[in-house]
């Protein structure tokens, strides 16, 4: 009996060692998915930190942009007497102090010019591309029916000559190096406060390496806003997202006013500027560092 006892008492021991052994494999296993779910997590906060990052920009570097109010294509007017990206309008804006947005793009000889869309059948009546029209030609097409014309980009720098600061929007073309080269090249010869922007990350990435002295920014909004012709919906997302800063480090971001996506948010958190455009009333002053604006006259600074 008492070896019967003992043997059943070692049996127990036994099991229960068991038991305890199963119930350490079984602890040791959740810990392990927990740790693998931490490191996957670790990992994607990690990635999208890399992809969303801004670049550091100094107090110094931002001071001429923080707080002021930028005329969009010059300070032009909503019955088009006086034209977007004319020189009328550049004019109108640096006499008032305000910054000023504008865009560039090659004419078909390749001269730098300031105009926004790709074709000129809005602005001036004209069925064709910017790119298909020489500069001549170009010279003498007139905005919205008036006696201005498409302007060179070096003659709106001469017209501006540093009486406010500018935001150079360039245009995505088919010759995006040769307009980075040539714009650069007129932007080292200005005297005055100017920075730049594009919807193009490789473009910004250019200056990135180029000029990483000037201040520059992304582009975006949200991406069901990019049209079919623009970008495709994969295209959309990663730029509606920001998620392409990794290319170019952008130290502002230009997001349209409206609702931003959470990585939008998450980089301005990271320390990017906040740029809106395009506003059509004062109260976007407070939650952003900069505004573009258009069809008003607010004041040519406001408070940060």
């Amino acid at each position: 009996m008492k070896k019967r006892k003992k043997s059943l008492e070692e049996d127990l021991a036994a099991i229960r060692k068991v038991n305890r052994g199963v119930r350490l494999i079984r602890q040791a296993k959740r810990i392990e998915k927990k740790l693998h779910l931490n490191r996957r997590l670790a990992f994607a906060a990690g990635t999208a930190v890399f992809l969303i990052a801004p670049g550091p920009m100094s107090r110094k570097a931002a001071a001429p942009f923080t707080g002021r109010n930028f005329a969009h294509r010059g300070l032009h007017t909503r019955d088009k007497l006086v034209p977007e990206n004319s020189l009328t309008a550049f004019q109108a804006a640096a006499a008032e102090g305000y910054g000023i947005e504008l865009d560039v793009q090659l004419s078909r000889d390749g001269q730098v010019v300031v105009f926004h869309d790709a074709t000129l059948d809005r602005v001036c009546g004209v069925h064709a591309r910017v790119d298909e029209k020489t500069y001549d030609q170009l010279h003498v097409t007139s905005l919205c029916g008036t006696n201005d014309t498409v302007p060179l980009f070096s003659d709106v720098l001469q017209c501006i000559r540093g009486r406010g600061p500018l935001i150079v929007e360039l245009k995505t073309g088919r010759h995006n190096r040769e307009l980075c080269r040539k714009t650069l090249r007129l932007l080292r010869g200005y005297k005055g406060d100017v920075c730049i922007e594009s919807f193009d990350p490789r473009i910004v990435m250019w200056f990135r390496f180029h000029a990483p002295k000037l201040v520059r920014g992304q582009l975006s909004c949200l991406p069901k806003s990019f049209a079919p012709e623009e970008a495709s919906r994969p295209e959309a997302f990663l730029l509606g997202n920001c998620l392409m800063n990794f290319m170019g480090r952008p130290q502002f971001i230009a997001y349209e006013i409206g609702r931003k996506p959470l990585t939008v948010k998450l980089s301005e958190l990271m320390g990017a500027m906040r740029v809106c455009w395009t506003s059509h009333e004062w109260v976007h002053e407070k939650k952003n560092d900069a505004v573009i604006f258009e069809f008003y006259k607010p004041g040519k600074k406001f408070k940060k």
